[in-house]
């Protein structure tokens, strides 16, 4: 594996954790407790995975730019606007819900992971898709 074939990694990582949250919501609402707490985990280990990965290639490669213009650049802009800024939230909502999950506070924990879920599943979710406008998309 080389550096260039992080953004794959990635794109795979962040597929992952959205999938892990799916399952891990429909656990919770099964009342599946420990499962789900297991599928949560296993999200957020993918997830800090992925953050590790992302960051060495990032440092390594620098930004890339989108190749694209008119429309479509504006489209891949907006998705990655709002990417960029709630996944720089996510951490922090993450390792609050966990928390209050470990320290067995789970009204405080159902209240900040009503906010965490869909925040975390969006930029995991539209990480794939800016992956794939960046890497994958045909542009003609």
């Amino acid at each position: 594996m080389t550096f260039r074939d992080l953004p794959t990694l990635n794109a795979f990582l962040n597929a992952t954790a959205a999938v892990l949250l799916v399952v891990g919501y429909i656990l919770i609402r099964q009342k599946k407790r420990e499962a789900h707490r297991k599928v949560m985990w296993a999200a957020f280990t993918t997830s800090i995975v992925f953050l590790i990965s992302y960051l060495v290639y990032h440092f390594q490669v620098g930004s890339v730019k989108f190749p694209g213009t008119g429309t479509i650049r504006t489209v891949y802009l907006s998705i990655l606007l709002t990417h960029t800024v709630l996944a720089a939230a996510v951490p922090v909502l993450a390792i609050v819900s966990l928390k209050r999950a470990l320290a067995a506070r789970f009204d405080h924990h159902r209240t900040i992971a009503r906010w965490t879920l869909p925040i975390w599943l969006y930029v995991s979710v539209t990480g794939v898709v800016v992956y794939w406008m960046l890497y994958r998309m045909p542009l003609a």
